[in-house]
């Protein structure tokens, strides 16, 4: 069974911030949820952007950034639980997204927001993410609506 990945609502306010403030600029924009490994559940502790190159339909995480990812991972042993990104309209998962995703391993959530982000609110951020899960396949695979809270789940 897949761990719940236990987001809490500062995460999101932080996550929504720079995802709006790159779309407000017609980029996208990619932040990392870094998670502390508990027995159950994967525990977000933090919001990481990491440097990035950005246009209107993609993002780039040059190696020297996902290296600085990396220490600080290393450092305060953590791990990225879940990549939330902006699209600039609908939200899926580009055939890019499932090429270049930085998380690899087996149920890592992928999370995407329609419109850069620039419509939704915390209150909103559950409805409008679209939820993907990396398989055992490999293969990014979009989590129904209705199934949602058995991987991801944001507390007030």
């Amino acid at each position: 069974m897949t761990k719940n990945v236990i987001v809490p609502a500062h995460v999101i306010d932080e996550t929504l911030v720079h995802l709006q403030t790159a779309g407000g600029q017609d980029r996208e924009c990619v932040v990392l949820w870094l998670a502390s490994r508990q027995t159950e559940n994967f525990q977000v502790v933090a919001c990481w952007k990491p440097e990035q190159q950005a246009d209107y339909d993609y993002f780039q995480i040059p190696e020297s950034s996902m290296d600085t990812v990396m220490r600080e991972l290393r450092m305060k042993r953590l791990m990225i639980a879940a990549q939330v990104h902006s699209h600039p309209n609908r939200a899926f998962h580009s055939r890019a997204d499932d090429k270049w995703a930085i998380v690899r391993h087996e149920g890592a959530l992928s999370l995407v927001l329609p419109h850069f982000a620039l419509r939704t609110a915390k209150e909103s951020f559950a409805k409008h993410a679209a939820v993907f899960i990396l398989s055992r396949k490999n293969l990014w695979m979009e989590i129904p609506e209705s199934k949602i809270h058995q991987h991801y789940r944001i507390l007030p």
